[in-house]
């Protein structure tokens, strides 16, 4: 068992490890001193090892180094930057947060809830003349300033990271990381992905999020390699920061991917002069079509992984050529323990079913919800198992495929229909860019099958060519019964499509 302090320990002095646009790099050197100059600065303010510290800071290399040394002394709590004043309240009194981070000159929502709230406002100075992610922070606790601690570092035990489930139909759960997960985590994404010190990262992915905090950050530095962090993702600037930045590789959601390959055509001369060793997508199913498609613009494997945060993001991956990769399958277990359970029932099963985990890497549970817990977790055999609540199937070389989120199959009168099944035949369609499949209400069959598309520059289809084309592909009650043809289809905070609320948001749901 190691901790994050453990996981940064073995990089030279003088190697890089955070870079930004237009500043100097941050050295591993300097990371370390940083490290430990927080920790001083957190004790003197009167926090401690499990006092929790929110962090709302802009995407960049500030926010990343916020979250690796403060992680190192005490519990690093991420928000989203842009949620409302309300949103605030509601996150800082559930994390019973005893400080929050904020960029000096902010004077936002997130400073309001934390007077609201009581706690205590820590600002985050830097400059642009200083390494990227070189800072310093002043304020102030209510409680007297602590007693240093001898070492910088935690027990590996100890919560480094708290996090919320999205929380798309229920009230978010909190989901505790130990420092022993994140490590964990780290070095399994470094295994899978064989990251050396001469890799680097382009980040572009948000920072309040497990997939960028981990994949791209932790595992990055677990290597020894550099990560130069993005003010967050812009297509139009994403190939010139590839040109200044000269990555290795990349990770991102499949909108953001697809996105850059819009973009691509225009930019050859960069993806030629900055050859990727590989690019990686997470944290949604990669469509098979997008997946071929980014291979053969950046000439490079495109490693789809599987991931979510109670698992401290990883679960799967596909592995690095010369070993198969299987388009439209999530990979091989690539960490923790992966198997199939009974959707209902608490054992392992062969076959289709609920995907189930078990490793280091693994939450040990939701904090202050027993109800969650049961629901989530059971032993089998002497192992604690997690239900990640995606359905899925095992094939004979162990390869993962996703069916769906059980909550989001679609239950069209007792027929059980996958939208990612949908999603792929729409996508086969040659004026279709991108495609979300969802259910809408119907008073008879309960549920209906729908799919908004957006299409292609240039071309143009319609609503009945689009169905008539899934008509010869798949069973008539598969077909969807609605094409909403959009401009752009509404995405959650970190890019993701988001099938759950979708029929309300493009209002279909009263149903018929």
């Amino acid at each position: 068992m190691r901790t994050l302090s453990e996981i940064l320990a073995h990089a030279a002095n003088d190697a890089p490890a955070i870079g930004a646009p237009g500043r100097p790099w941050l050295s591993y050197g300097a990371l370390r001193a940083l490290s430990a100059e927080v920790a001083l600065q957190l004790r003197g303010f009167g926090i401690g090892s499990e006092d929790r510290v929110a962090i709302v800071l802009p995407n960049g290399p500030e926010m990343a180094t916020a979250f690796v040394t403060i992680a190192q002394a005490a519990v690093t709590a991420p928000l989203n930057p842009s949620y409302q004043q309300e949103e605030f309240a509601f996150y800082l009194a559930d994390l019973k947060a005893k400080a929050i981070v904020l960029p000096t000159g902010y004077d936002g929502p997130a400073l309001a809830a934390a007077q609201d709230c009581k706690i205590a406002v820590l600002r985050l100075h830097t400059a642009e003349a200083l390494p990227a992610g070189q800072f310093t922070l002043t304020g102030g606790a209510s409680a007297a300033a602590l007693k240093p601690a001898l070492t910088l570092g935690q027990n590996p035990d100890n919560t480094a990271l708290i996090l919320h489930t999205s929380g798309t139909t229920s009230r978010p759960k909190i989901v505790p990381l130990l420092q022993s997960n994140i490590a964990a985590s780290a070095e399994h994404i470094r295994a899978s992905l064989a990251l050396s010190p001469s890799d680097r990262c382009l980040n572009v992915m948000p920072l309040f999020h497990i997939h960028g905090l981990i994949a791209a950050v932790s595992a990055t530095l677990a290597a020894g390699a550099s990560v130069w962090c993005a003010p967050g993702f812009d297509a139009l600037k994403f190939f010139g920061w590839m040109k200044d930045a000269r990555p290795t590789w990349y990770t991102a959601v499949p909108t953001m991917h697809q996105a850059i390959l819009s973009r691509a055509e225009r930019n050859s001369d960069v993806i030629a002069a900055t050859p990727l060793r590989f690019l990686r997508s997470s944290s949604a199913s990669l469509p098979a079509q997008v997946m071929r498609a980014l291979e053969t613009t950046f000439g490079a494997p495109v490693i789809e992984a599987y991931g979510m945060t109670e698992a401290a993001h990883q679960m799967a991956s596909n592995p690095l050529p010369p070993r198969v990769q299987k388009p439209g399958s999530v990979g091989i277990a690539a960490g923790p323990q992966l198997r199939i359970a009974h959707e209902v029932e608490n054992r392992l099963i062969d076959g289709t079913g609920e995907v189930v985990i078990c490793g280091p890497n693994v939450t040990p549970g939701y904090e202050n919800n027993p109800d969650a817990n049961a629901k989530n977790f059971f032993m089998q055999d002497g192992q604690r198992w997690f239900r990640t609540g995606d359905q899925g199937a095992l094939d004979a070389d162990g390869y993962l495929s996703l069916t769906g989120r059980l909550k989001e199959i679609i239950n069209r009168g007792g027929e059980k229909i996958s939208p990612l099944e949908v999603d792929g035949v729409l996508m086969d369609h040659p004026a279709v860019m991108q495609v979300i499949t969802f259910a809408t209400p119907h008073p008879k069959l309960g549920e209906e099958v729908a799919a908004a598309v957006v299409l292609r520059e240039g071309q143009s289809a319609t609503e009945r060519e689009i169905r008539d084309f899934a008509a010869t592909r798949m069973a008539d009650f598969k077909v969807p019964r609605r094409v909403i043809i959009l401009d752009d289809i509404p995405k959650g905070a970190t890019g993701k499509l988001q099938r759950i609320g979708l029929a309300e948001k493009l209002g279909l749901g009263s149903g018929g």
